[in-house]
């Protein structure tokens, strides 16, 4: 009998020291997936959040990357590449889910120019410039995921740079299916609701997050774990024939 122990399959996550993306990487890691995850600005909890991978049993390095940075890619994909080399002995990784990013609090009339191109910036070119750079380094029939928004799909005042961004990823996504589908690579888009973090600048007054809630078919925010547990369930054989969707995690708000 062949007792040999398949490889993990590795992960990479970015934005995954806090919030969803952290949700992810643990959620990742329970299930036997190994993870890279990134970091902009707090390593020590980047760093907690890969030893707590670690106490589990799990693999996890957390590499610092600011997205709104182009420029860093090639030296980026560079560290990936001896990163795997001399950890796991591999040239390729499985999954990336692009899930770094920062949202906008200002209304039309407010919005400067320089809030716009940073918002660009993160949430939009960096997506497109660190997916176009890694795609090589993916293994064929791998999966990249997208972390969109559900201000995507409906409207509230003071977020349509950030919401406008989220649909032009959703339409993105799309794109990048149909041109990388000789190599089997999936490509698609989760979307999460009102989801109770610290995005955005925190988690808002009690007020509000109840009006929130009142929108919301199962009648309460999301939780990180929500959104981070499906995401982990994507990357998987279970979801082989999905392929260029936009899945919305949002408890059924704004139906």
């Amino acid at each position: 009998m062949d007792t040999r122990k398949e490889p993990a399959k590795i992960l990479l996550v970015t934005g995954g020291s806090r919030g969803i993306g952290e949700s992810i990487a643990l959620n990742a890691a329970k299930r036997g997936i190994d993870v890279i995850l990134t970091y902009n600005k707090n390593a020590d909890r980047a760093n907690a959040v890969a030893n707590t991978i670690g106490n589990g049993g799990g693999k996890a390095v957390a590499l610092h990357l600011d997205t709104s940075q182009t420029g860093s890619f090639d030296s980026f994909a560079e560290q990936v590449a001896q990163l795997l080399r001399s950890e796991w002995d591999r040239g390729n990784f499985d999954y990336l889910v692009n899930n770094a990013g920062i949202a906008q609090r200002a209304l039309i009339c407010e919005t400067r120019e320089e809030m716009f191109d940073e918002l660009v910036d993160v949430n939009f070119k960096g997506v497109f410039f660190l997916t176009q750079k890694l795609m090589p380094m993916i293994v064929d029939g791998g999966q990249v995921i997208n972390i969109s928004s559900g201000l995507a799909r409906f409207a509230f005042p003071g977020v349509a740079v950030y919401g406008a961004l989220k649909a032009a990823v959703e339409a993105l996504t799309r794109y990048f299916a149909k041109e990388y589908a000789d190599r089997r690579i999936r490509v698609n888009t989760v979307a999460p609701g009102a989801i109770d973090t610290e995005f955005g600048g925190g988690k808002g007054n009690e007020n509000h997050r109840r009006q929130i809630a009142s929108m919301t078919a199962l009648g309460r925010l999301g939780e990180a774990d929500d959104v981070g547990g499906f995401v982990a369930s994507l990357l998987s054989e279970d979801s082989r024939f999905v392929n260029a969707q936009r899945i919305e995690v949002g408890g059924g708000i704004m139906i």
